[in-house]
């Protein structure tokens, strides 16, 4: 049964790949890779379940805490083609 479970993640991080580089649009991607990383957290969670090792939830949760910074991240330089640094620099100049 979990050995099904873990397939079919697998399938599921398969077509998040495929759709990561066949996105037409930069927003397409992202959603694509921050949906791998959510595949990739259950797969650690389920490998660890099957292993009988609980401390890999605790890496599944850091996984997913990384995937969500790095997605918002990634999607403010997208948006504004910066972090923040240079609108901080010029408002102190003015």
């Amino acid at each position: 049964m979990f050995v099904a479970v873990t397939l079919g993640i697998l399938v599921a991080m398969s077509m998040a790949l495929v759709r990561a580089l066949l996105g037409p649009t930069v927003y397409d991607r992202v959603l694509a890779v921050n949906t791998f990383g959510t595949k990739t957290v259950l797969l650690i969670a389920a490998l660890g379940f099957l292993t009988d090792r609980p401390e890999f939830l605790d890496l599944a949760l850091v996984y997913a805490l990384i995937n969500f910074i790095g997605t918002i991240a990634v999607l403010k330089f997208f948006e504004f083609g910066d972090l923040g640094l240079t609108r901080r620099v010029h408002r102190e100049a003015e």
